[in-house]
Order: structure tokens, then sequence, then C-alpha cells
């Protein structure tokens, strides 16, 4: 076992240094790594252009990126149980590190795409490990302002991606992409080597080789499959999206029965006891809407100002700022308000917020206004926010705390998957939409906003489910170490 540091008492309103010094480092380091998830997009072109390649070899930059996370992030809950606090994030910040220096010296494409692949090792990891930490060492009635913090992260982050990158790559080439990033990087690992100390205990588990074979071929095979889809339709993909989909799906059916069968030995690589609770599951599948109306908009909005109302990269990613400042905003205040009133005052309202910005968005034409472009990102994220910490803290609180480490896990891939299949939704019918219409005869550029209207409309009604699985949340107090909030064992401590 490691040394620990005692969670505090159930009301006890100071957090102890320990837990303080490691939340503070581990939410910046994960906001810098999480950054990066976005910030190849707006930097296409030049690439193609440096690197003399077309845009398929290209979106593999950001395909790559969230292929390795929805790969390793299955295999974190095992890590978190093994590993003690300050060995794990040296890995994972160690990793990142290493990636983006990789990246920033790139000689050509493969060596930039293995640099994005190595960042995205240390990034899922990290994600995780903040929110298990969170999860176990901050009482329940602290949790919401917390994770609030962590919402900044896990949506904020990524919504500035293309602005940051915009900024940047207004004046200086694309390798900066990297080496501004790298002394933060490198400054936050040193950081984490001085201060952080072990906070949690470790236990000796036996790897199951096949689980993790399942979890890559599952999980990997789903989003790789999903990220191709847009590919497939404009006829670019050199296999069918059907043939890595299908493998995906068979391989994490038996990831599933795999795990069903080591779990009651408390052996399984991701345990997946906590869909057994009933707060946990609702909360999980909105957050997995959620999360893919998020990416999807980051996808479309730039594409809809560029490609059809003919702003500049630099346009484009200041159109995004607005919305996530104040989803930065929102989410510290939404997670105080959470601890105060729970979730379903925040949830429900959330909900009919972000499906009233997408009905607003599926309006867009040839001459929509930049301020109602704009205004309508910012009342999306205000939504978003609503929704993500309570959601987020609502799913994890209803679990023991021997089940954070699996249940982070959970969270972490299925909102990787999310923002893959989001992605590929929206810009297939965008695709589809448009190559129809210019077929039919129609101007490209009518063509593409034709596309990007069916689109959004497609948004736009899949968050009327949302809508009405809002009303299904229940609030989550805290929890015996035993049972989830619907009175469900999960089993002995793992």
């Amino acid at each position: 076992m490691s040394s620990t540091a005692p969670p505090p008492a159930p009301q006890q309103d100071k957090l102890p240094a320990a837990v303080k010094t490691a939340l503070t480092v581990l939410i910046a380091a994960t906001f810098v790594v999480i950054l990066n998830e976005t910030i190849m997009g707006v930097a296409l072109p030049k690439l193609m252009e440096d690197l003399r390649i077309d845009a398929g070899q290209g979106q593999w930059l950001t395909t790559g990126f969230m292929l390795t996370m929805a790969v390793v992030i299955p295999v974190t809950g095992l890590i978190l149980q093994v590993l003690r606090t300050r060995t794990v994030f040296i890995i994972a910040m160690g990793l990142f590190s290493a990636g983006t220096a990789l990246a920033a010296i790139a000689p050509g494409f493969l060596v930039l795409l293995l640099g994005r692949v190595v960042q995205a090792g240390g990034t899922a990891i990290m994600l995780p490990l903040l929110m298990t930490t969170a999860m176990t060492f901050v009482p329940a009635h602290r949790r919401g302002r917390t994770m609030g913090l962590i919402s900044i992260v896990i949506a904020v982050a990524p919504a500035i991606g293309p602005t940051l990158s915009g900024l940047i790559l207004h004046v200086l080439p694309w390798r900066w992409l990297f080496i501004l990033v790298l002394p933060i990087a490198i400054a936050a690992l040193v950081l984490g080597v001085t201060v952080l100390k072990n906070i949690g205990e470790t236990r000796r588990v036996r790897v199951d080789v096949f689980s993790i074979v399942l979890s890559v071929l599952g999980f990997g095979g789903l989003v790789y499959g999903l990220s191709s889809i847009g590919e497939a339709a404009k006829g670019a993909a050199e296999i069918s999206p059907l043939v890595p989909l299908g493998v995906g799906v068979v391989a994490l059916a038996l990831f599933v029965w795999r795990q069903t069968q080591l779990q009651k030995t408390d052996s399984a690589l991701l345990d997946l006891r906590p869909f057994t609770v009933r707060t946990f599951t609702v909360s999980i599948i909105l957050v997995v809407l959620s999360s893919a109306s998020l990416f999807g908009v980051l996808i479309l909005l730039p594409l809809y100002v560029q490609n059809v109302l003919g702003w500049d990269t630099l346009g484009a990613g200041l159109m995004l700022l607005p919305g996530g400042i104040v989803m930065g905003i929102s989410s510290e205040i939404v997670g105080r308000l959470y601890d105060r009133f729970g979730p379903r005052p925040l949830v429900i309202p959330g909900a009919f917020v972000v499906s009233a910005a997408l009905w607003v968005m599926a309006s867009f034409g040839l001459s929509t206004p930049a301020w109602l472009i704009v205004a309508a990102h910012v009342v999306l994220s205000i939504g978003l926010a609503f929704m993500f910490t309570p959601l987020m803290t609502n799913a994890l609180g209803s679990l023991p705390s021997s089940s954070y480490s699996y249940g982070s896990a959970i969270f972490s891939t299925l909102q990787q998957v999310a923002g893959a299949a989001g992605t590929a939704l929206f810009v297939t019918v965008m695709t589809l939409v448009s190559a129809n219409a210019a077929k039919a005869g129609e101007p490209l550029v009518r063509a593409t906003a034709d596309g990007l209207h069916q689109a959004f409309v497609v948004g736009a009604a899949l968050s009327l489910v949302s809508v009405v699985l809002s009303f299904l949340i229940r609030q989550s107090p805290a929890q015996k170490e035993a049972e989830g909030h619907d009175g469900v064992p999960l089993g002995a401590a793992h």
C-alpha cells in the first residue's frame, strides 16, 4: 500500500493542503492537455500546404488523437488502481510533453502524427486521474464547485482550441502551436514532480490481456469507423466505415461480456457495475448527447462562417471565443448552484436552452448576421454549462468511492466516442446534402449552406431527446461507501 492522505470528513469546509495542491496542479495540467484535442482543425489548410498532404491525411491529426484517447482511457481504471497518484501524473505529463516536443520538430506528416498520438496517450490518462482524485477526496457538499472547475477543462478547453489556433496561425507558422505549449507542459510536469504527493491507495490486480485487446478493437474500431464516415460520404475513404464499425461492435460486445465475467471476482479491466445505478446511467446518456452536440457544433460553425459567409481563419476562431469564455464563467457558477439546489433545477432548463440554440442555428443561411451567430453559440455554451457540471457530478456521486476510477474511465471514454459520433453525424449529413444539391445545379456556396442547415436540423432534433431525458434526473445525495443512490450494491471494494 502507498502512503495515504485520508479523505476529509463529509462536512469539513477546508480541504487538506495535499488535496488542494493536487487538484490545482491536476486541473491546470488537464486544461493544457485537453486544449490540444481541437487545436489542429483550423491549422489543416496550412498543414496541407506545408506537408503536401490531402485533407483525408490531415484529418488524421485530429482523428488519431481521438482514436488514441478512446483506446487508452478504458485502461485508466486499472492504471489508477495499481499506480500511485504522483507516478500516474508523471507518466501522463511526460507522455504529453514528449509528444508535444516531437510534433514541434516533426520533419514530415508521419512524425507529426506520431507526436499527436503520444500527446493523446498522456491526455487520456490525465482526465480520469483528475476526476477520480476530486471524487475521492472532496466531500459531497463541495463537489459541485470542484466539478464545475473540471467542467471548464473538459468543455471549455476544446471550445477555445480553435480560437487559440486561429490567433497563433494568424502571425506564426503551425509549429508554434506546439512550441508555445511545450514550456507550459514542462513547467506543469516539474511542478507536479515537486509538489504533488500521493493521496490514494494502490492494490495488486491481475491484468487480463484479452480484455485490453478487445478494448482496443472495440473502442478503436468505433471511433475510427465514425471518424471515417465523412470521408466515405465524399467517396474518399480507402475502406468502408462499416468494416471498422462492425469490428468495433463485435469486439465491444465481447468486451462487455468479458467484463461481466471478470467483475464477479473483482478483476475486470473496466468494471461495468456503475451502469446498474440508474442515476449514473441516465446522467451518462445525457452527457453523451451533450458531447455529441458540442463537438458537432465545433466542427460545423467554423465551416459555416468560412465556406458560406467567407470569413477568414482568425475570424472563425474568434467567433467561438465568447462562447468559450461564457462557458468557463458559467461552469463555476453552476457548480455552486449544484451544491445548493442539486441537478434537476439546472439540467432541465439547460436542456431546453441547448435545444433552443440549436434550432436557431438551424435557421442560419446565406446572410445571417455575425451577432446572431455569436449570440446563438453563447446561448448554447450557457445551456451546456448548466448540463455538464451537474451531470458529471451526479453521475460519479451516485457511485461508491471504490468505483470512482471506473466511473471516471467510463465517463471519459463515452465522451470521446460521443464526440466522434457527433462529428461524424453532422459532417456526413452536411456532405451528403451538399453533394446532392450541387448535383442538382445549385451554386457551391448555396449547396454548402443547404448541407449545414440540414446538419443543424438533425442536431436540433436530437436535442429534443435530451429535453425528455432531463426530467428523469434524480438528485444524488452523499453516498454510503458500498451503495449507489438507487440502493444498488456495487459489490465489495475493488
